[in-house]
């Protein structure tokens, strides 16, 4: 009969766990996809494109085409000044993002 080493054992706690970190990862991809969809959609609903955004920003537009592909993420900082540079209140997208995270936060 085949015996595993000591750490290749997982306990029922350890794969418990384990799934459970699973399953909060799996929660906060579905929590930045929601950011990223709601990133873009305050862009294209304020009429603007990648490049005008970044032209507002003073950057590339590649900066806007990774964070809205979730290539690179913003700090907050960055956030509330690409929410002034769409014209878009910060306080207004937290609240409007908040809604939208809420089923996934229950």
């Amino acid at each position: 009969m085949f015996t595993a080493p000591d750490d290749m054992r997982f306990s029922h706690t350890d794969q418990d766990l384990h799934i459970k970190w699973a399953v909060k990862k799996n929660i906060r991809l579905n929590q930045q996809k929601k950011l990223l969809v709601l990133l873009r959609r305050i862009r294209v609903d304020a009429g603007l494109t990648q490049s005008e955004l970044a032209s507002r920003l003073a950057r590339d537009q590649t900066f806007v085409s990774k964070y809205e592909s979730g290539e690179r993420r913003l700090d907050v900082l960055e956030l509330r000044e690409v929410c002034r540079a769409i014209g878009t209140d910060f306080v207004t997208f937290m609240r409007k993002l908040d809604k939208d995270l809420e089923p996934d936060c229950g």
